[in-house]
């Protein structure tokens, strides 16, 4: 007969085979975060620099939390959410604006931010709130499953060791600027930029200037500014990602195409922005502010949102001392960038974005068009008015038509695909404006009007289509080098009812800091000091403004205006 089976040892071998299974998923616990950290680095990093970077970062991390919290599993668990969360962000920004995410993206986090991510995704908050909910208690399983404990100062010395290593790599090898606009990267791109954004804002703030200057700007005053002859309606009007294509070879376009870059003197003039192929709040800034972009270094991609509150100088503040009205009319939601409260700051008293005008995704210029002229004839009649009119039609991007049905006659060019949406856009942008200018001689017969346009940058292909030869990398360091045929685009002026005042600052090429300065002078609209010494600057310069004398000239203005007040907290 066989021995009965010994059920004590039945129960110990089912307790131990428990324990076992525990114990390995304890393992795992602390195993899997590292595995799949190694995973992202593999897909998103793509050279070994970047593997290094990536690997200092994440011990960096890993370390942080342990000598906070002692237990591994955990501490790899956070590292891993904030990585993955920083890969999203960044891919999502990628696929927005063209740049992955930097660490200057989290000093300059704002209500705005926040108020334009709940804008676009209005369910944001509640996916954040489930997000939670399932989180904690998964960090509170690996709380409890975590079978090891490590001590506080080793792994605090590892933090610091990590984190120096990652810093003098930093330093040695600094990200150069235009791998940005390359989706990849994305952890130590934005460890790199920890670095060396820190670094310069203790060396000179968020923005460049002198320490001392010898000089005083007068503060102007309100009552000081007295026009001779008419002041005339001033419409500016921002012409999304337009140039002249021409300036790259073999490029085929419609006959008659060119005249919309010429003024009412059939001069086609040159407007040398600072950004190439996204940012128009770049250029938002230089002529509103009448200030450069450069001048903020590596924070410049968060000018308008820093100068928000901040920069209390720029032509719209000019007209209202001269009695003007000021109006903007913005094709995005007001929060992006700081739109909304950056153009109140420079002088803009009624702000009308997306949702206000009932835009819908890109709309044609004629939207835009139709509106100021509704808007304009709604204001009082008896003070002179500033209408700044941003377009959209001519943005990215060109894969699909937009709009078909308002060009039916159009034929392909034979051109690349892309290359001829933009043209034909283009050509609807210029019949849109024909447009315009009638129905603002039929609403309005008898008023002066003076009407400046200019392209905010060029389109994101244009570098590859003036130097075909050239890969990325070397497109890239020419646009670092601010090299002027990659921000070559063009302003125009036109009027109706007035004759634009000549003027030494009307200039063939101007940089795009000028341009309120050019307006005020071809209005005939007294300069107030400020604008007057910045003329003084413009004029021994040559039209150059942030590139004269390598910054020299802007970094002494800028301190001027601080110690005017003018510039705060800066």
């Amino acid at each position: 007969m066989a021995p009965a089976p010994n059920q004590g040892s039945s129960i110990a071998a089912a307790i131990a085979g428990g324990l076992a299974a525990i114990g390995i998923w304890r393992l795992l616990a602390v195993t899997a975060p590292q595995m799949a950290a190694l995973a992202i680095m593999v897909q998103t990093e793509t050279d070994f620099g970047a593997r290094l970077c990536f690997l200092l970062s994440w011990g960096t991390l890993n370390f942080f939390f342990i000598a906070l919290l002692r237990r591994p599993a955990l501490s790899g668990a956070l590292s891993l959410t904030l990585v993955v969360t920083l890969v999203l962000l960044s891919r999502f920004k990628h696929e927005v604006v063209q740049m992955t995410a930097n660490f200057v993206d989290l000093m300059v986090v704002d209500h705005d931010t926040a108020s334009f991510l709940l804008t676009i995704f209005p369910n944001l908050r509640w996916s954040l709130l489930g997000a939670g909910l399932v989180t904690l208690p998964l960090m509170y399983a690996l709380w409890w499953l975590d079978p090891f404990r490590v001590r506080r100062l080793p792994a605090l010395a590892c933090m610091l060791a990590c984190l120096a290593a990652l810093a003098g790599y930093a330093v040695i090898w600094p990200d150069e600027d235009w791998r940005s606009y390359y989706d990849d990267g994305y952890l130590s791109k934005f460890a790199r930029s920890s670095v060396t954004a820190v670094s310069d804002f203790i060396n000179y703030g968020l923005m460049e200037s002198d320490a001392v200057a010898s000089e005083r700007l007068k503060v102007p005053l309100v009552d000081a500014c007295h026009p001779t002859g008419r002041r005339p309606n001033i419409i500016l009007i921002h012409d999304e990602s337009s140039f002249d294509i021409r300036a790259a070879e073999g490029i085929k376009v419609p006959p008659g195409y060119g005249a919309q870059f010429k003024s009412y003197d059939g001069v086609e003039r040159k407007f040398l922005a600072e950004s190439n192929g996204g940012p128009s709040w770049f250029t938002e800034y230089n002529v509103l502010a009448g200030l450069s972009s450069r001048s903020f270094g590596r924070f410049a991609y968060f000018v308008t949102r820093i100068a928000s509150g901040r920069v209390e100088r720029g032509l719209p503040l000019a007209l209202r001392r001269c009695g003007y009205n000021t109006l903007s009319l913005y094709p995005a939601f007001g929060a992006f960038m700081s739109a909304r409260s950056f153009q109140a700051t420079t002088g803009i008293q009624s702000f009308y974005d997306a949702r206000d005008l009932g835009a819908k995704d890109i709309e044609p210029d004629r939207f835009f068009y139709d509106k100021a002229l509704r808007l304009m004839t709604e204001q009082p009649p008896g003070a002179p008015l500033f209408t700044f009119v941003y377009l959209a039609a001519n943005h990215f991007p060109w894969q699909t038509r937009l709009r078909p049905d308002l060009t039916p006659s159009w034929r392909p060019l034979g051109n690349a695909p892309v290359i001829d949406e933009y043209v034909r856009r283009q050509a609807m942008s210029a019949g849109d404006y024909a447009a315009f200018v009638a129905g603002l001689k039929k609403k309005f017969p008898a008023r002066p009007f003076l009407i400046v346009r200019y392209g905010d940058h060029q389109p994101e292909f244009a570098p590859h289509l003036l130097d075909p030869s050239l890969d990325a990398a070397g497109i890239g360091k020419k646009l670092e080098k601010y090299d002027p045929r990659y921000f070559a685009t063009y302003y125009a002026i036109d009027a109706i009812n007035f004759e634009p005042v000549k003027s030494p600052a009307v200039m063939d090429t101007i940089d795009a800091a000028y341009l309120p300065l050019v307006i005020q002078e071809a209005a005939g609209i007294p300069l107030d000091p400020s604008f007057e010494e910045q003329k003084q600057i413009m004029l021994r310069c040559n039209g150059l403004f942030y590139a004269c004398k390598d910054g020299a000239e802007a970094r002494r203005f800028n301190r001027l205006l601080i110690d005017a007040g003018m510039i705060k907290g800066l």
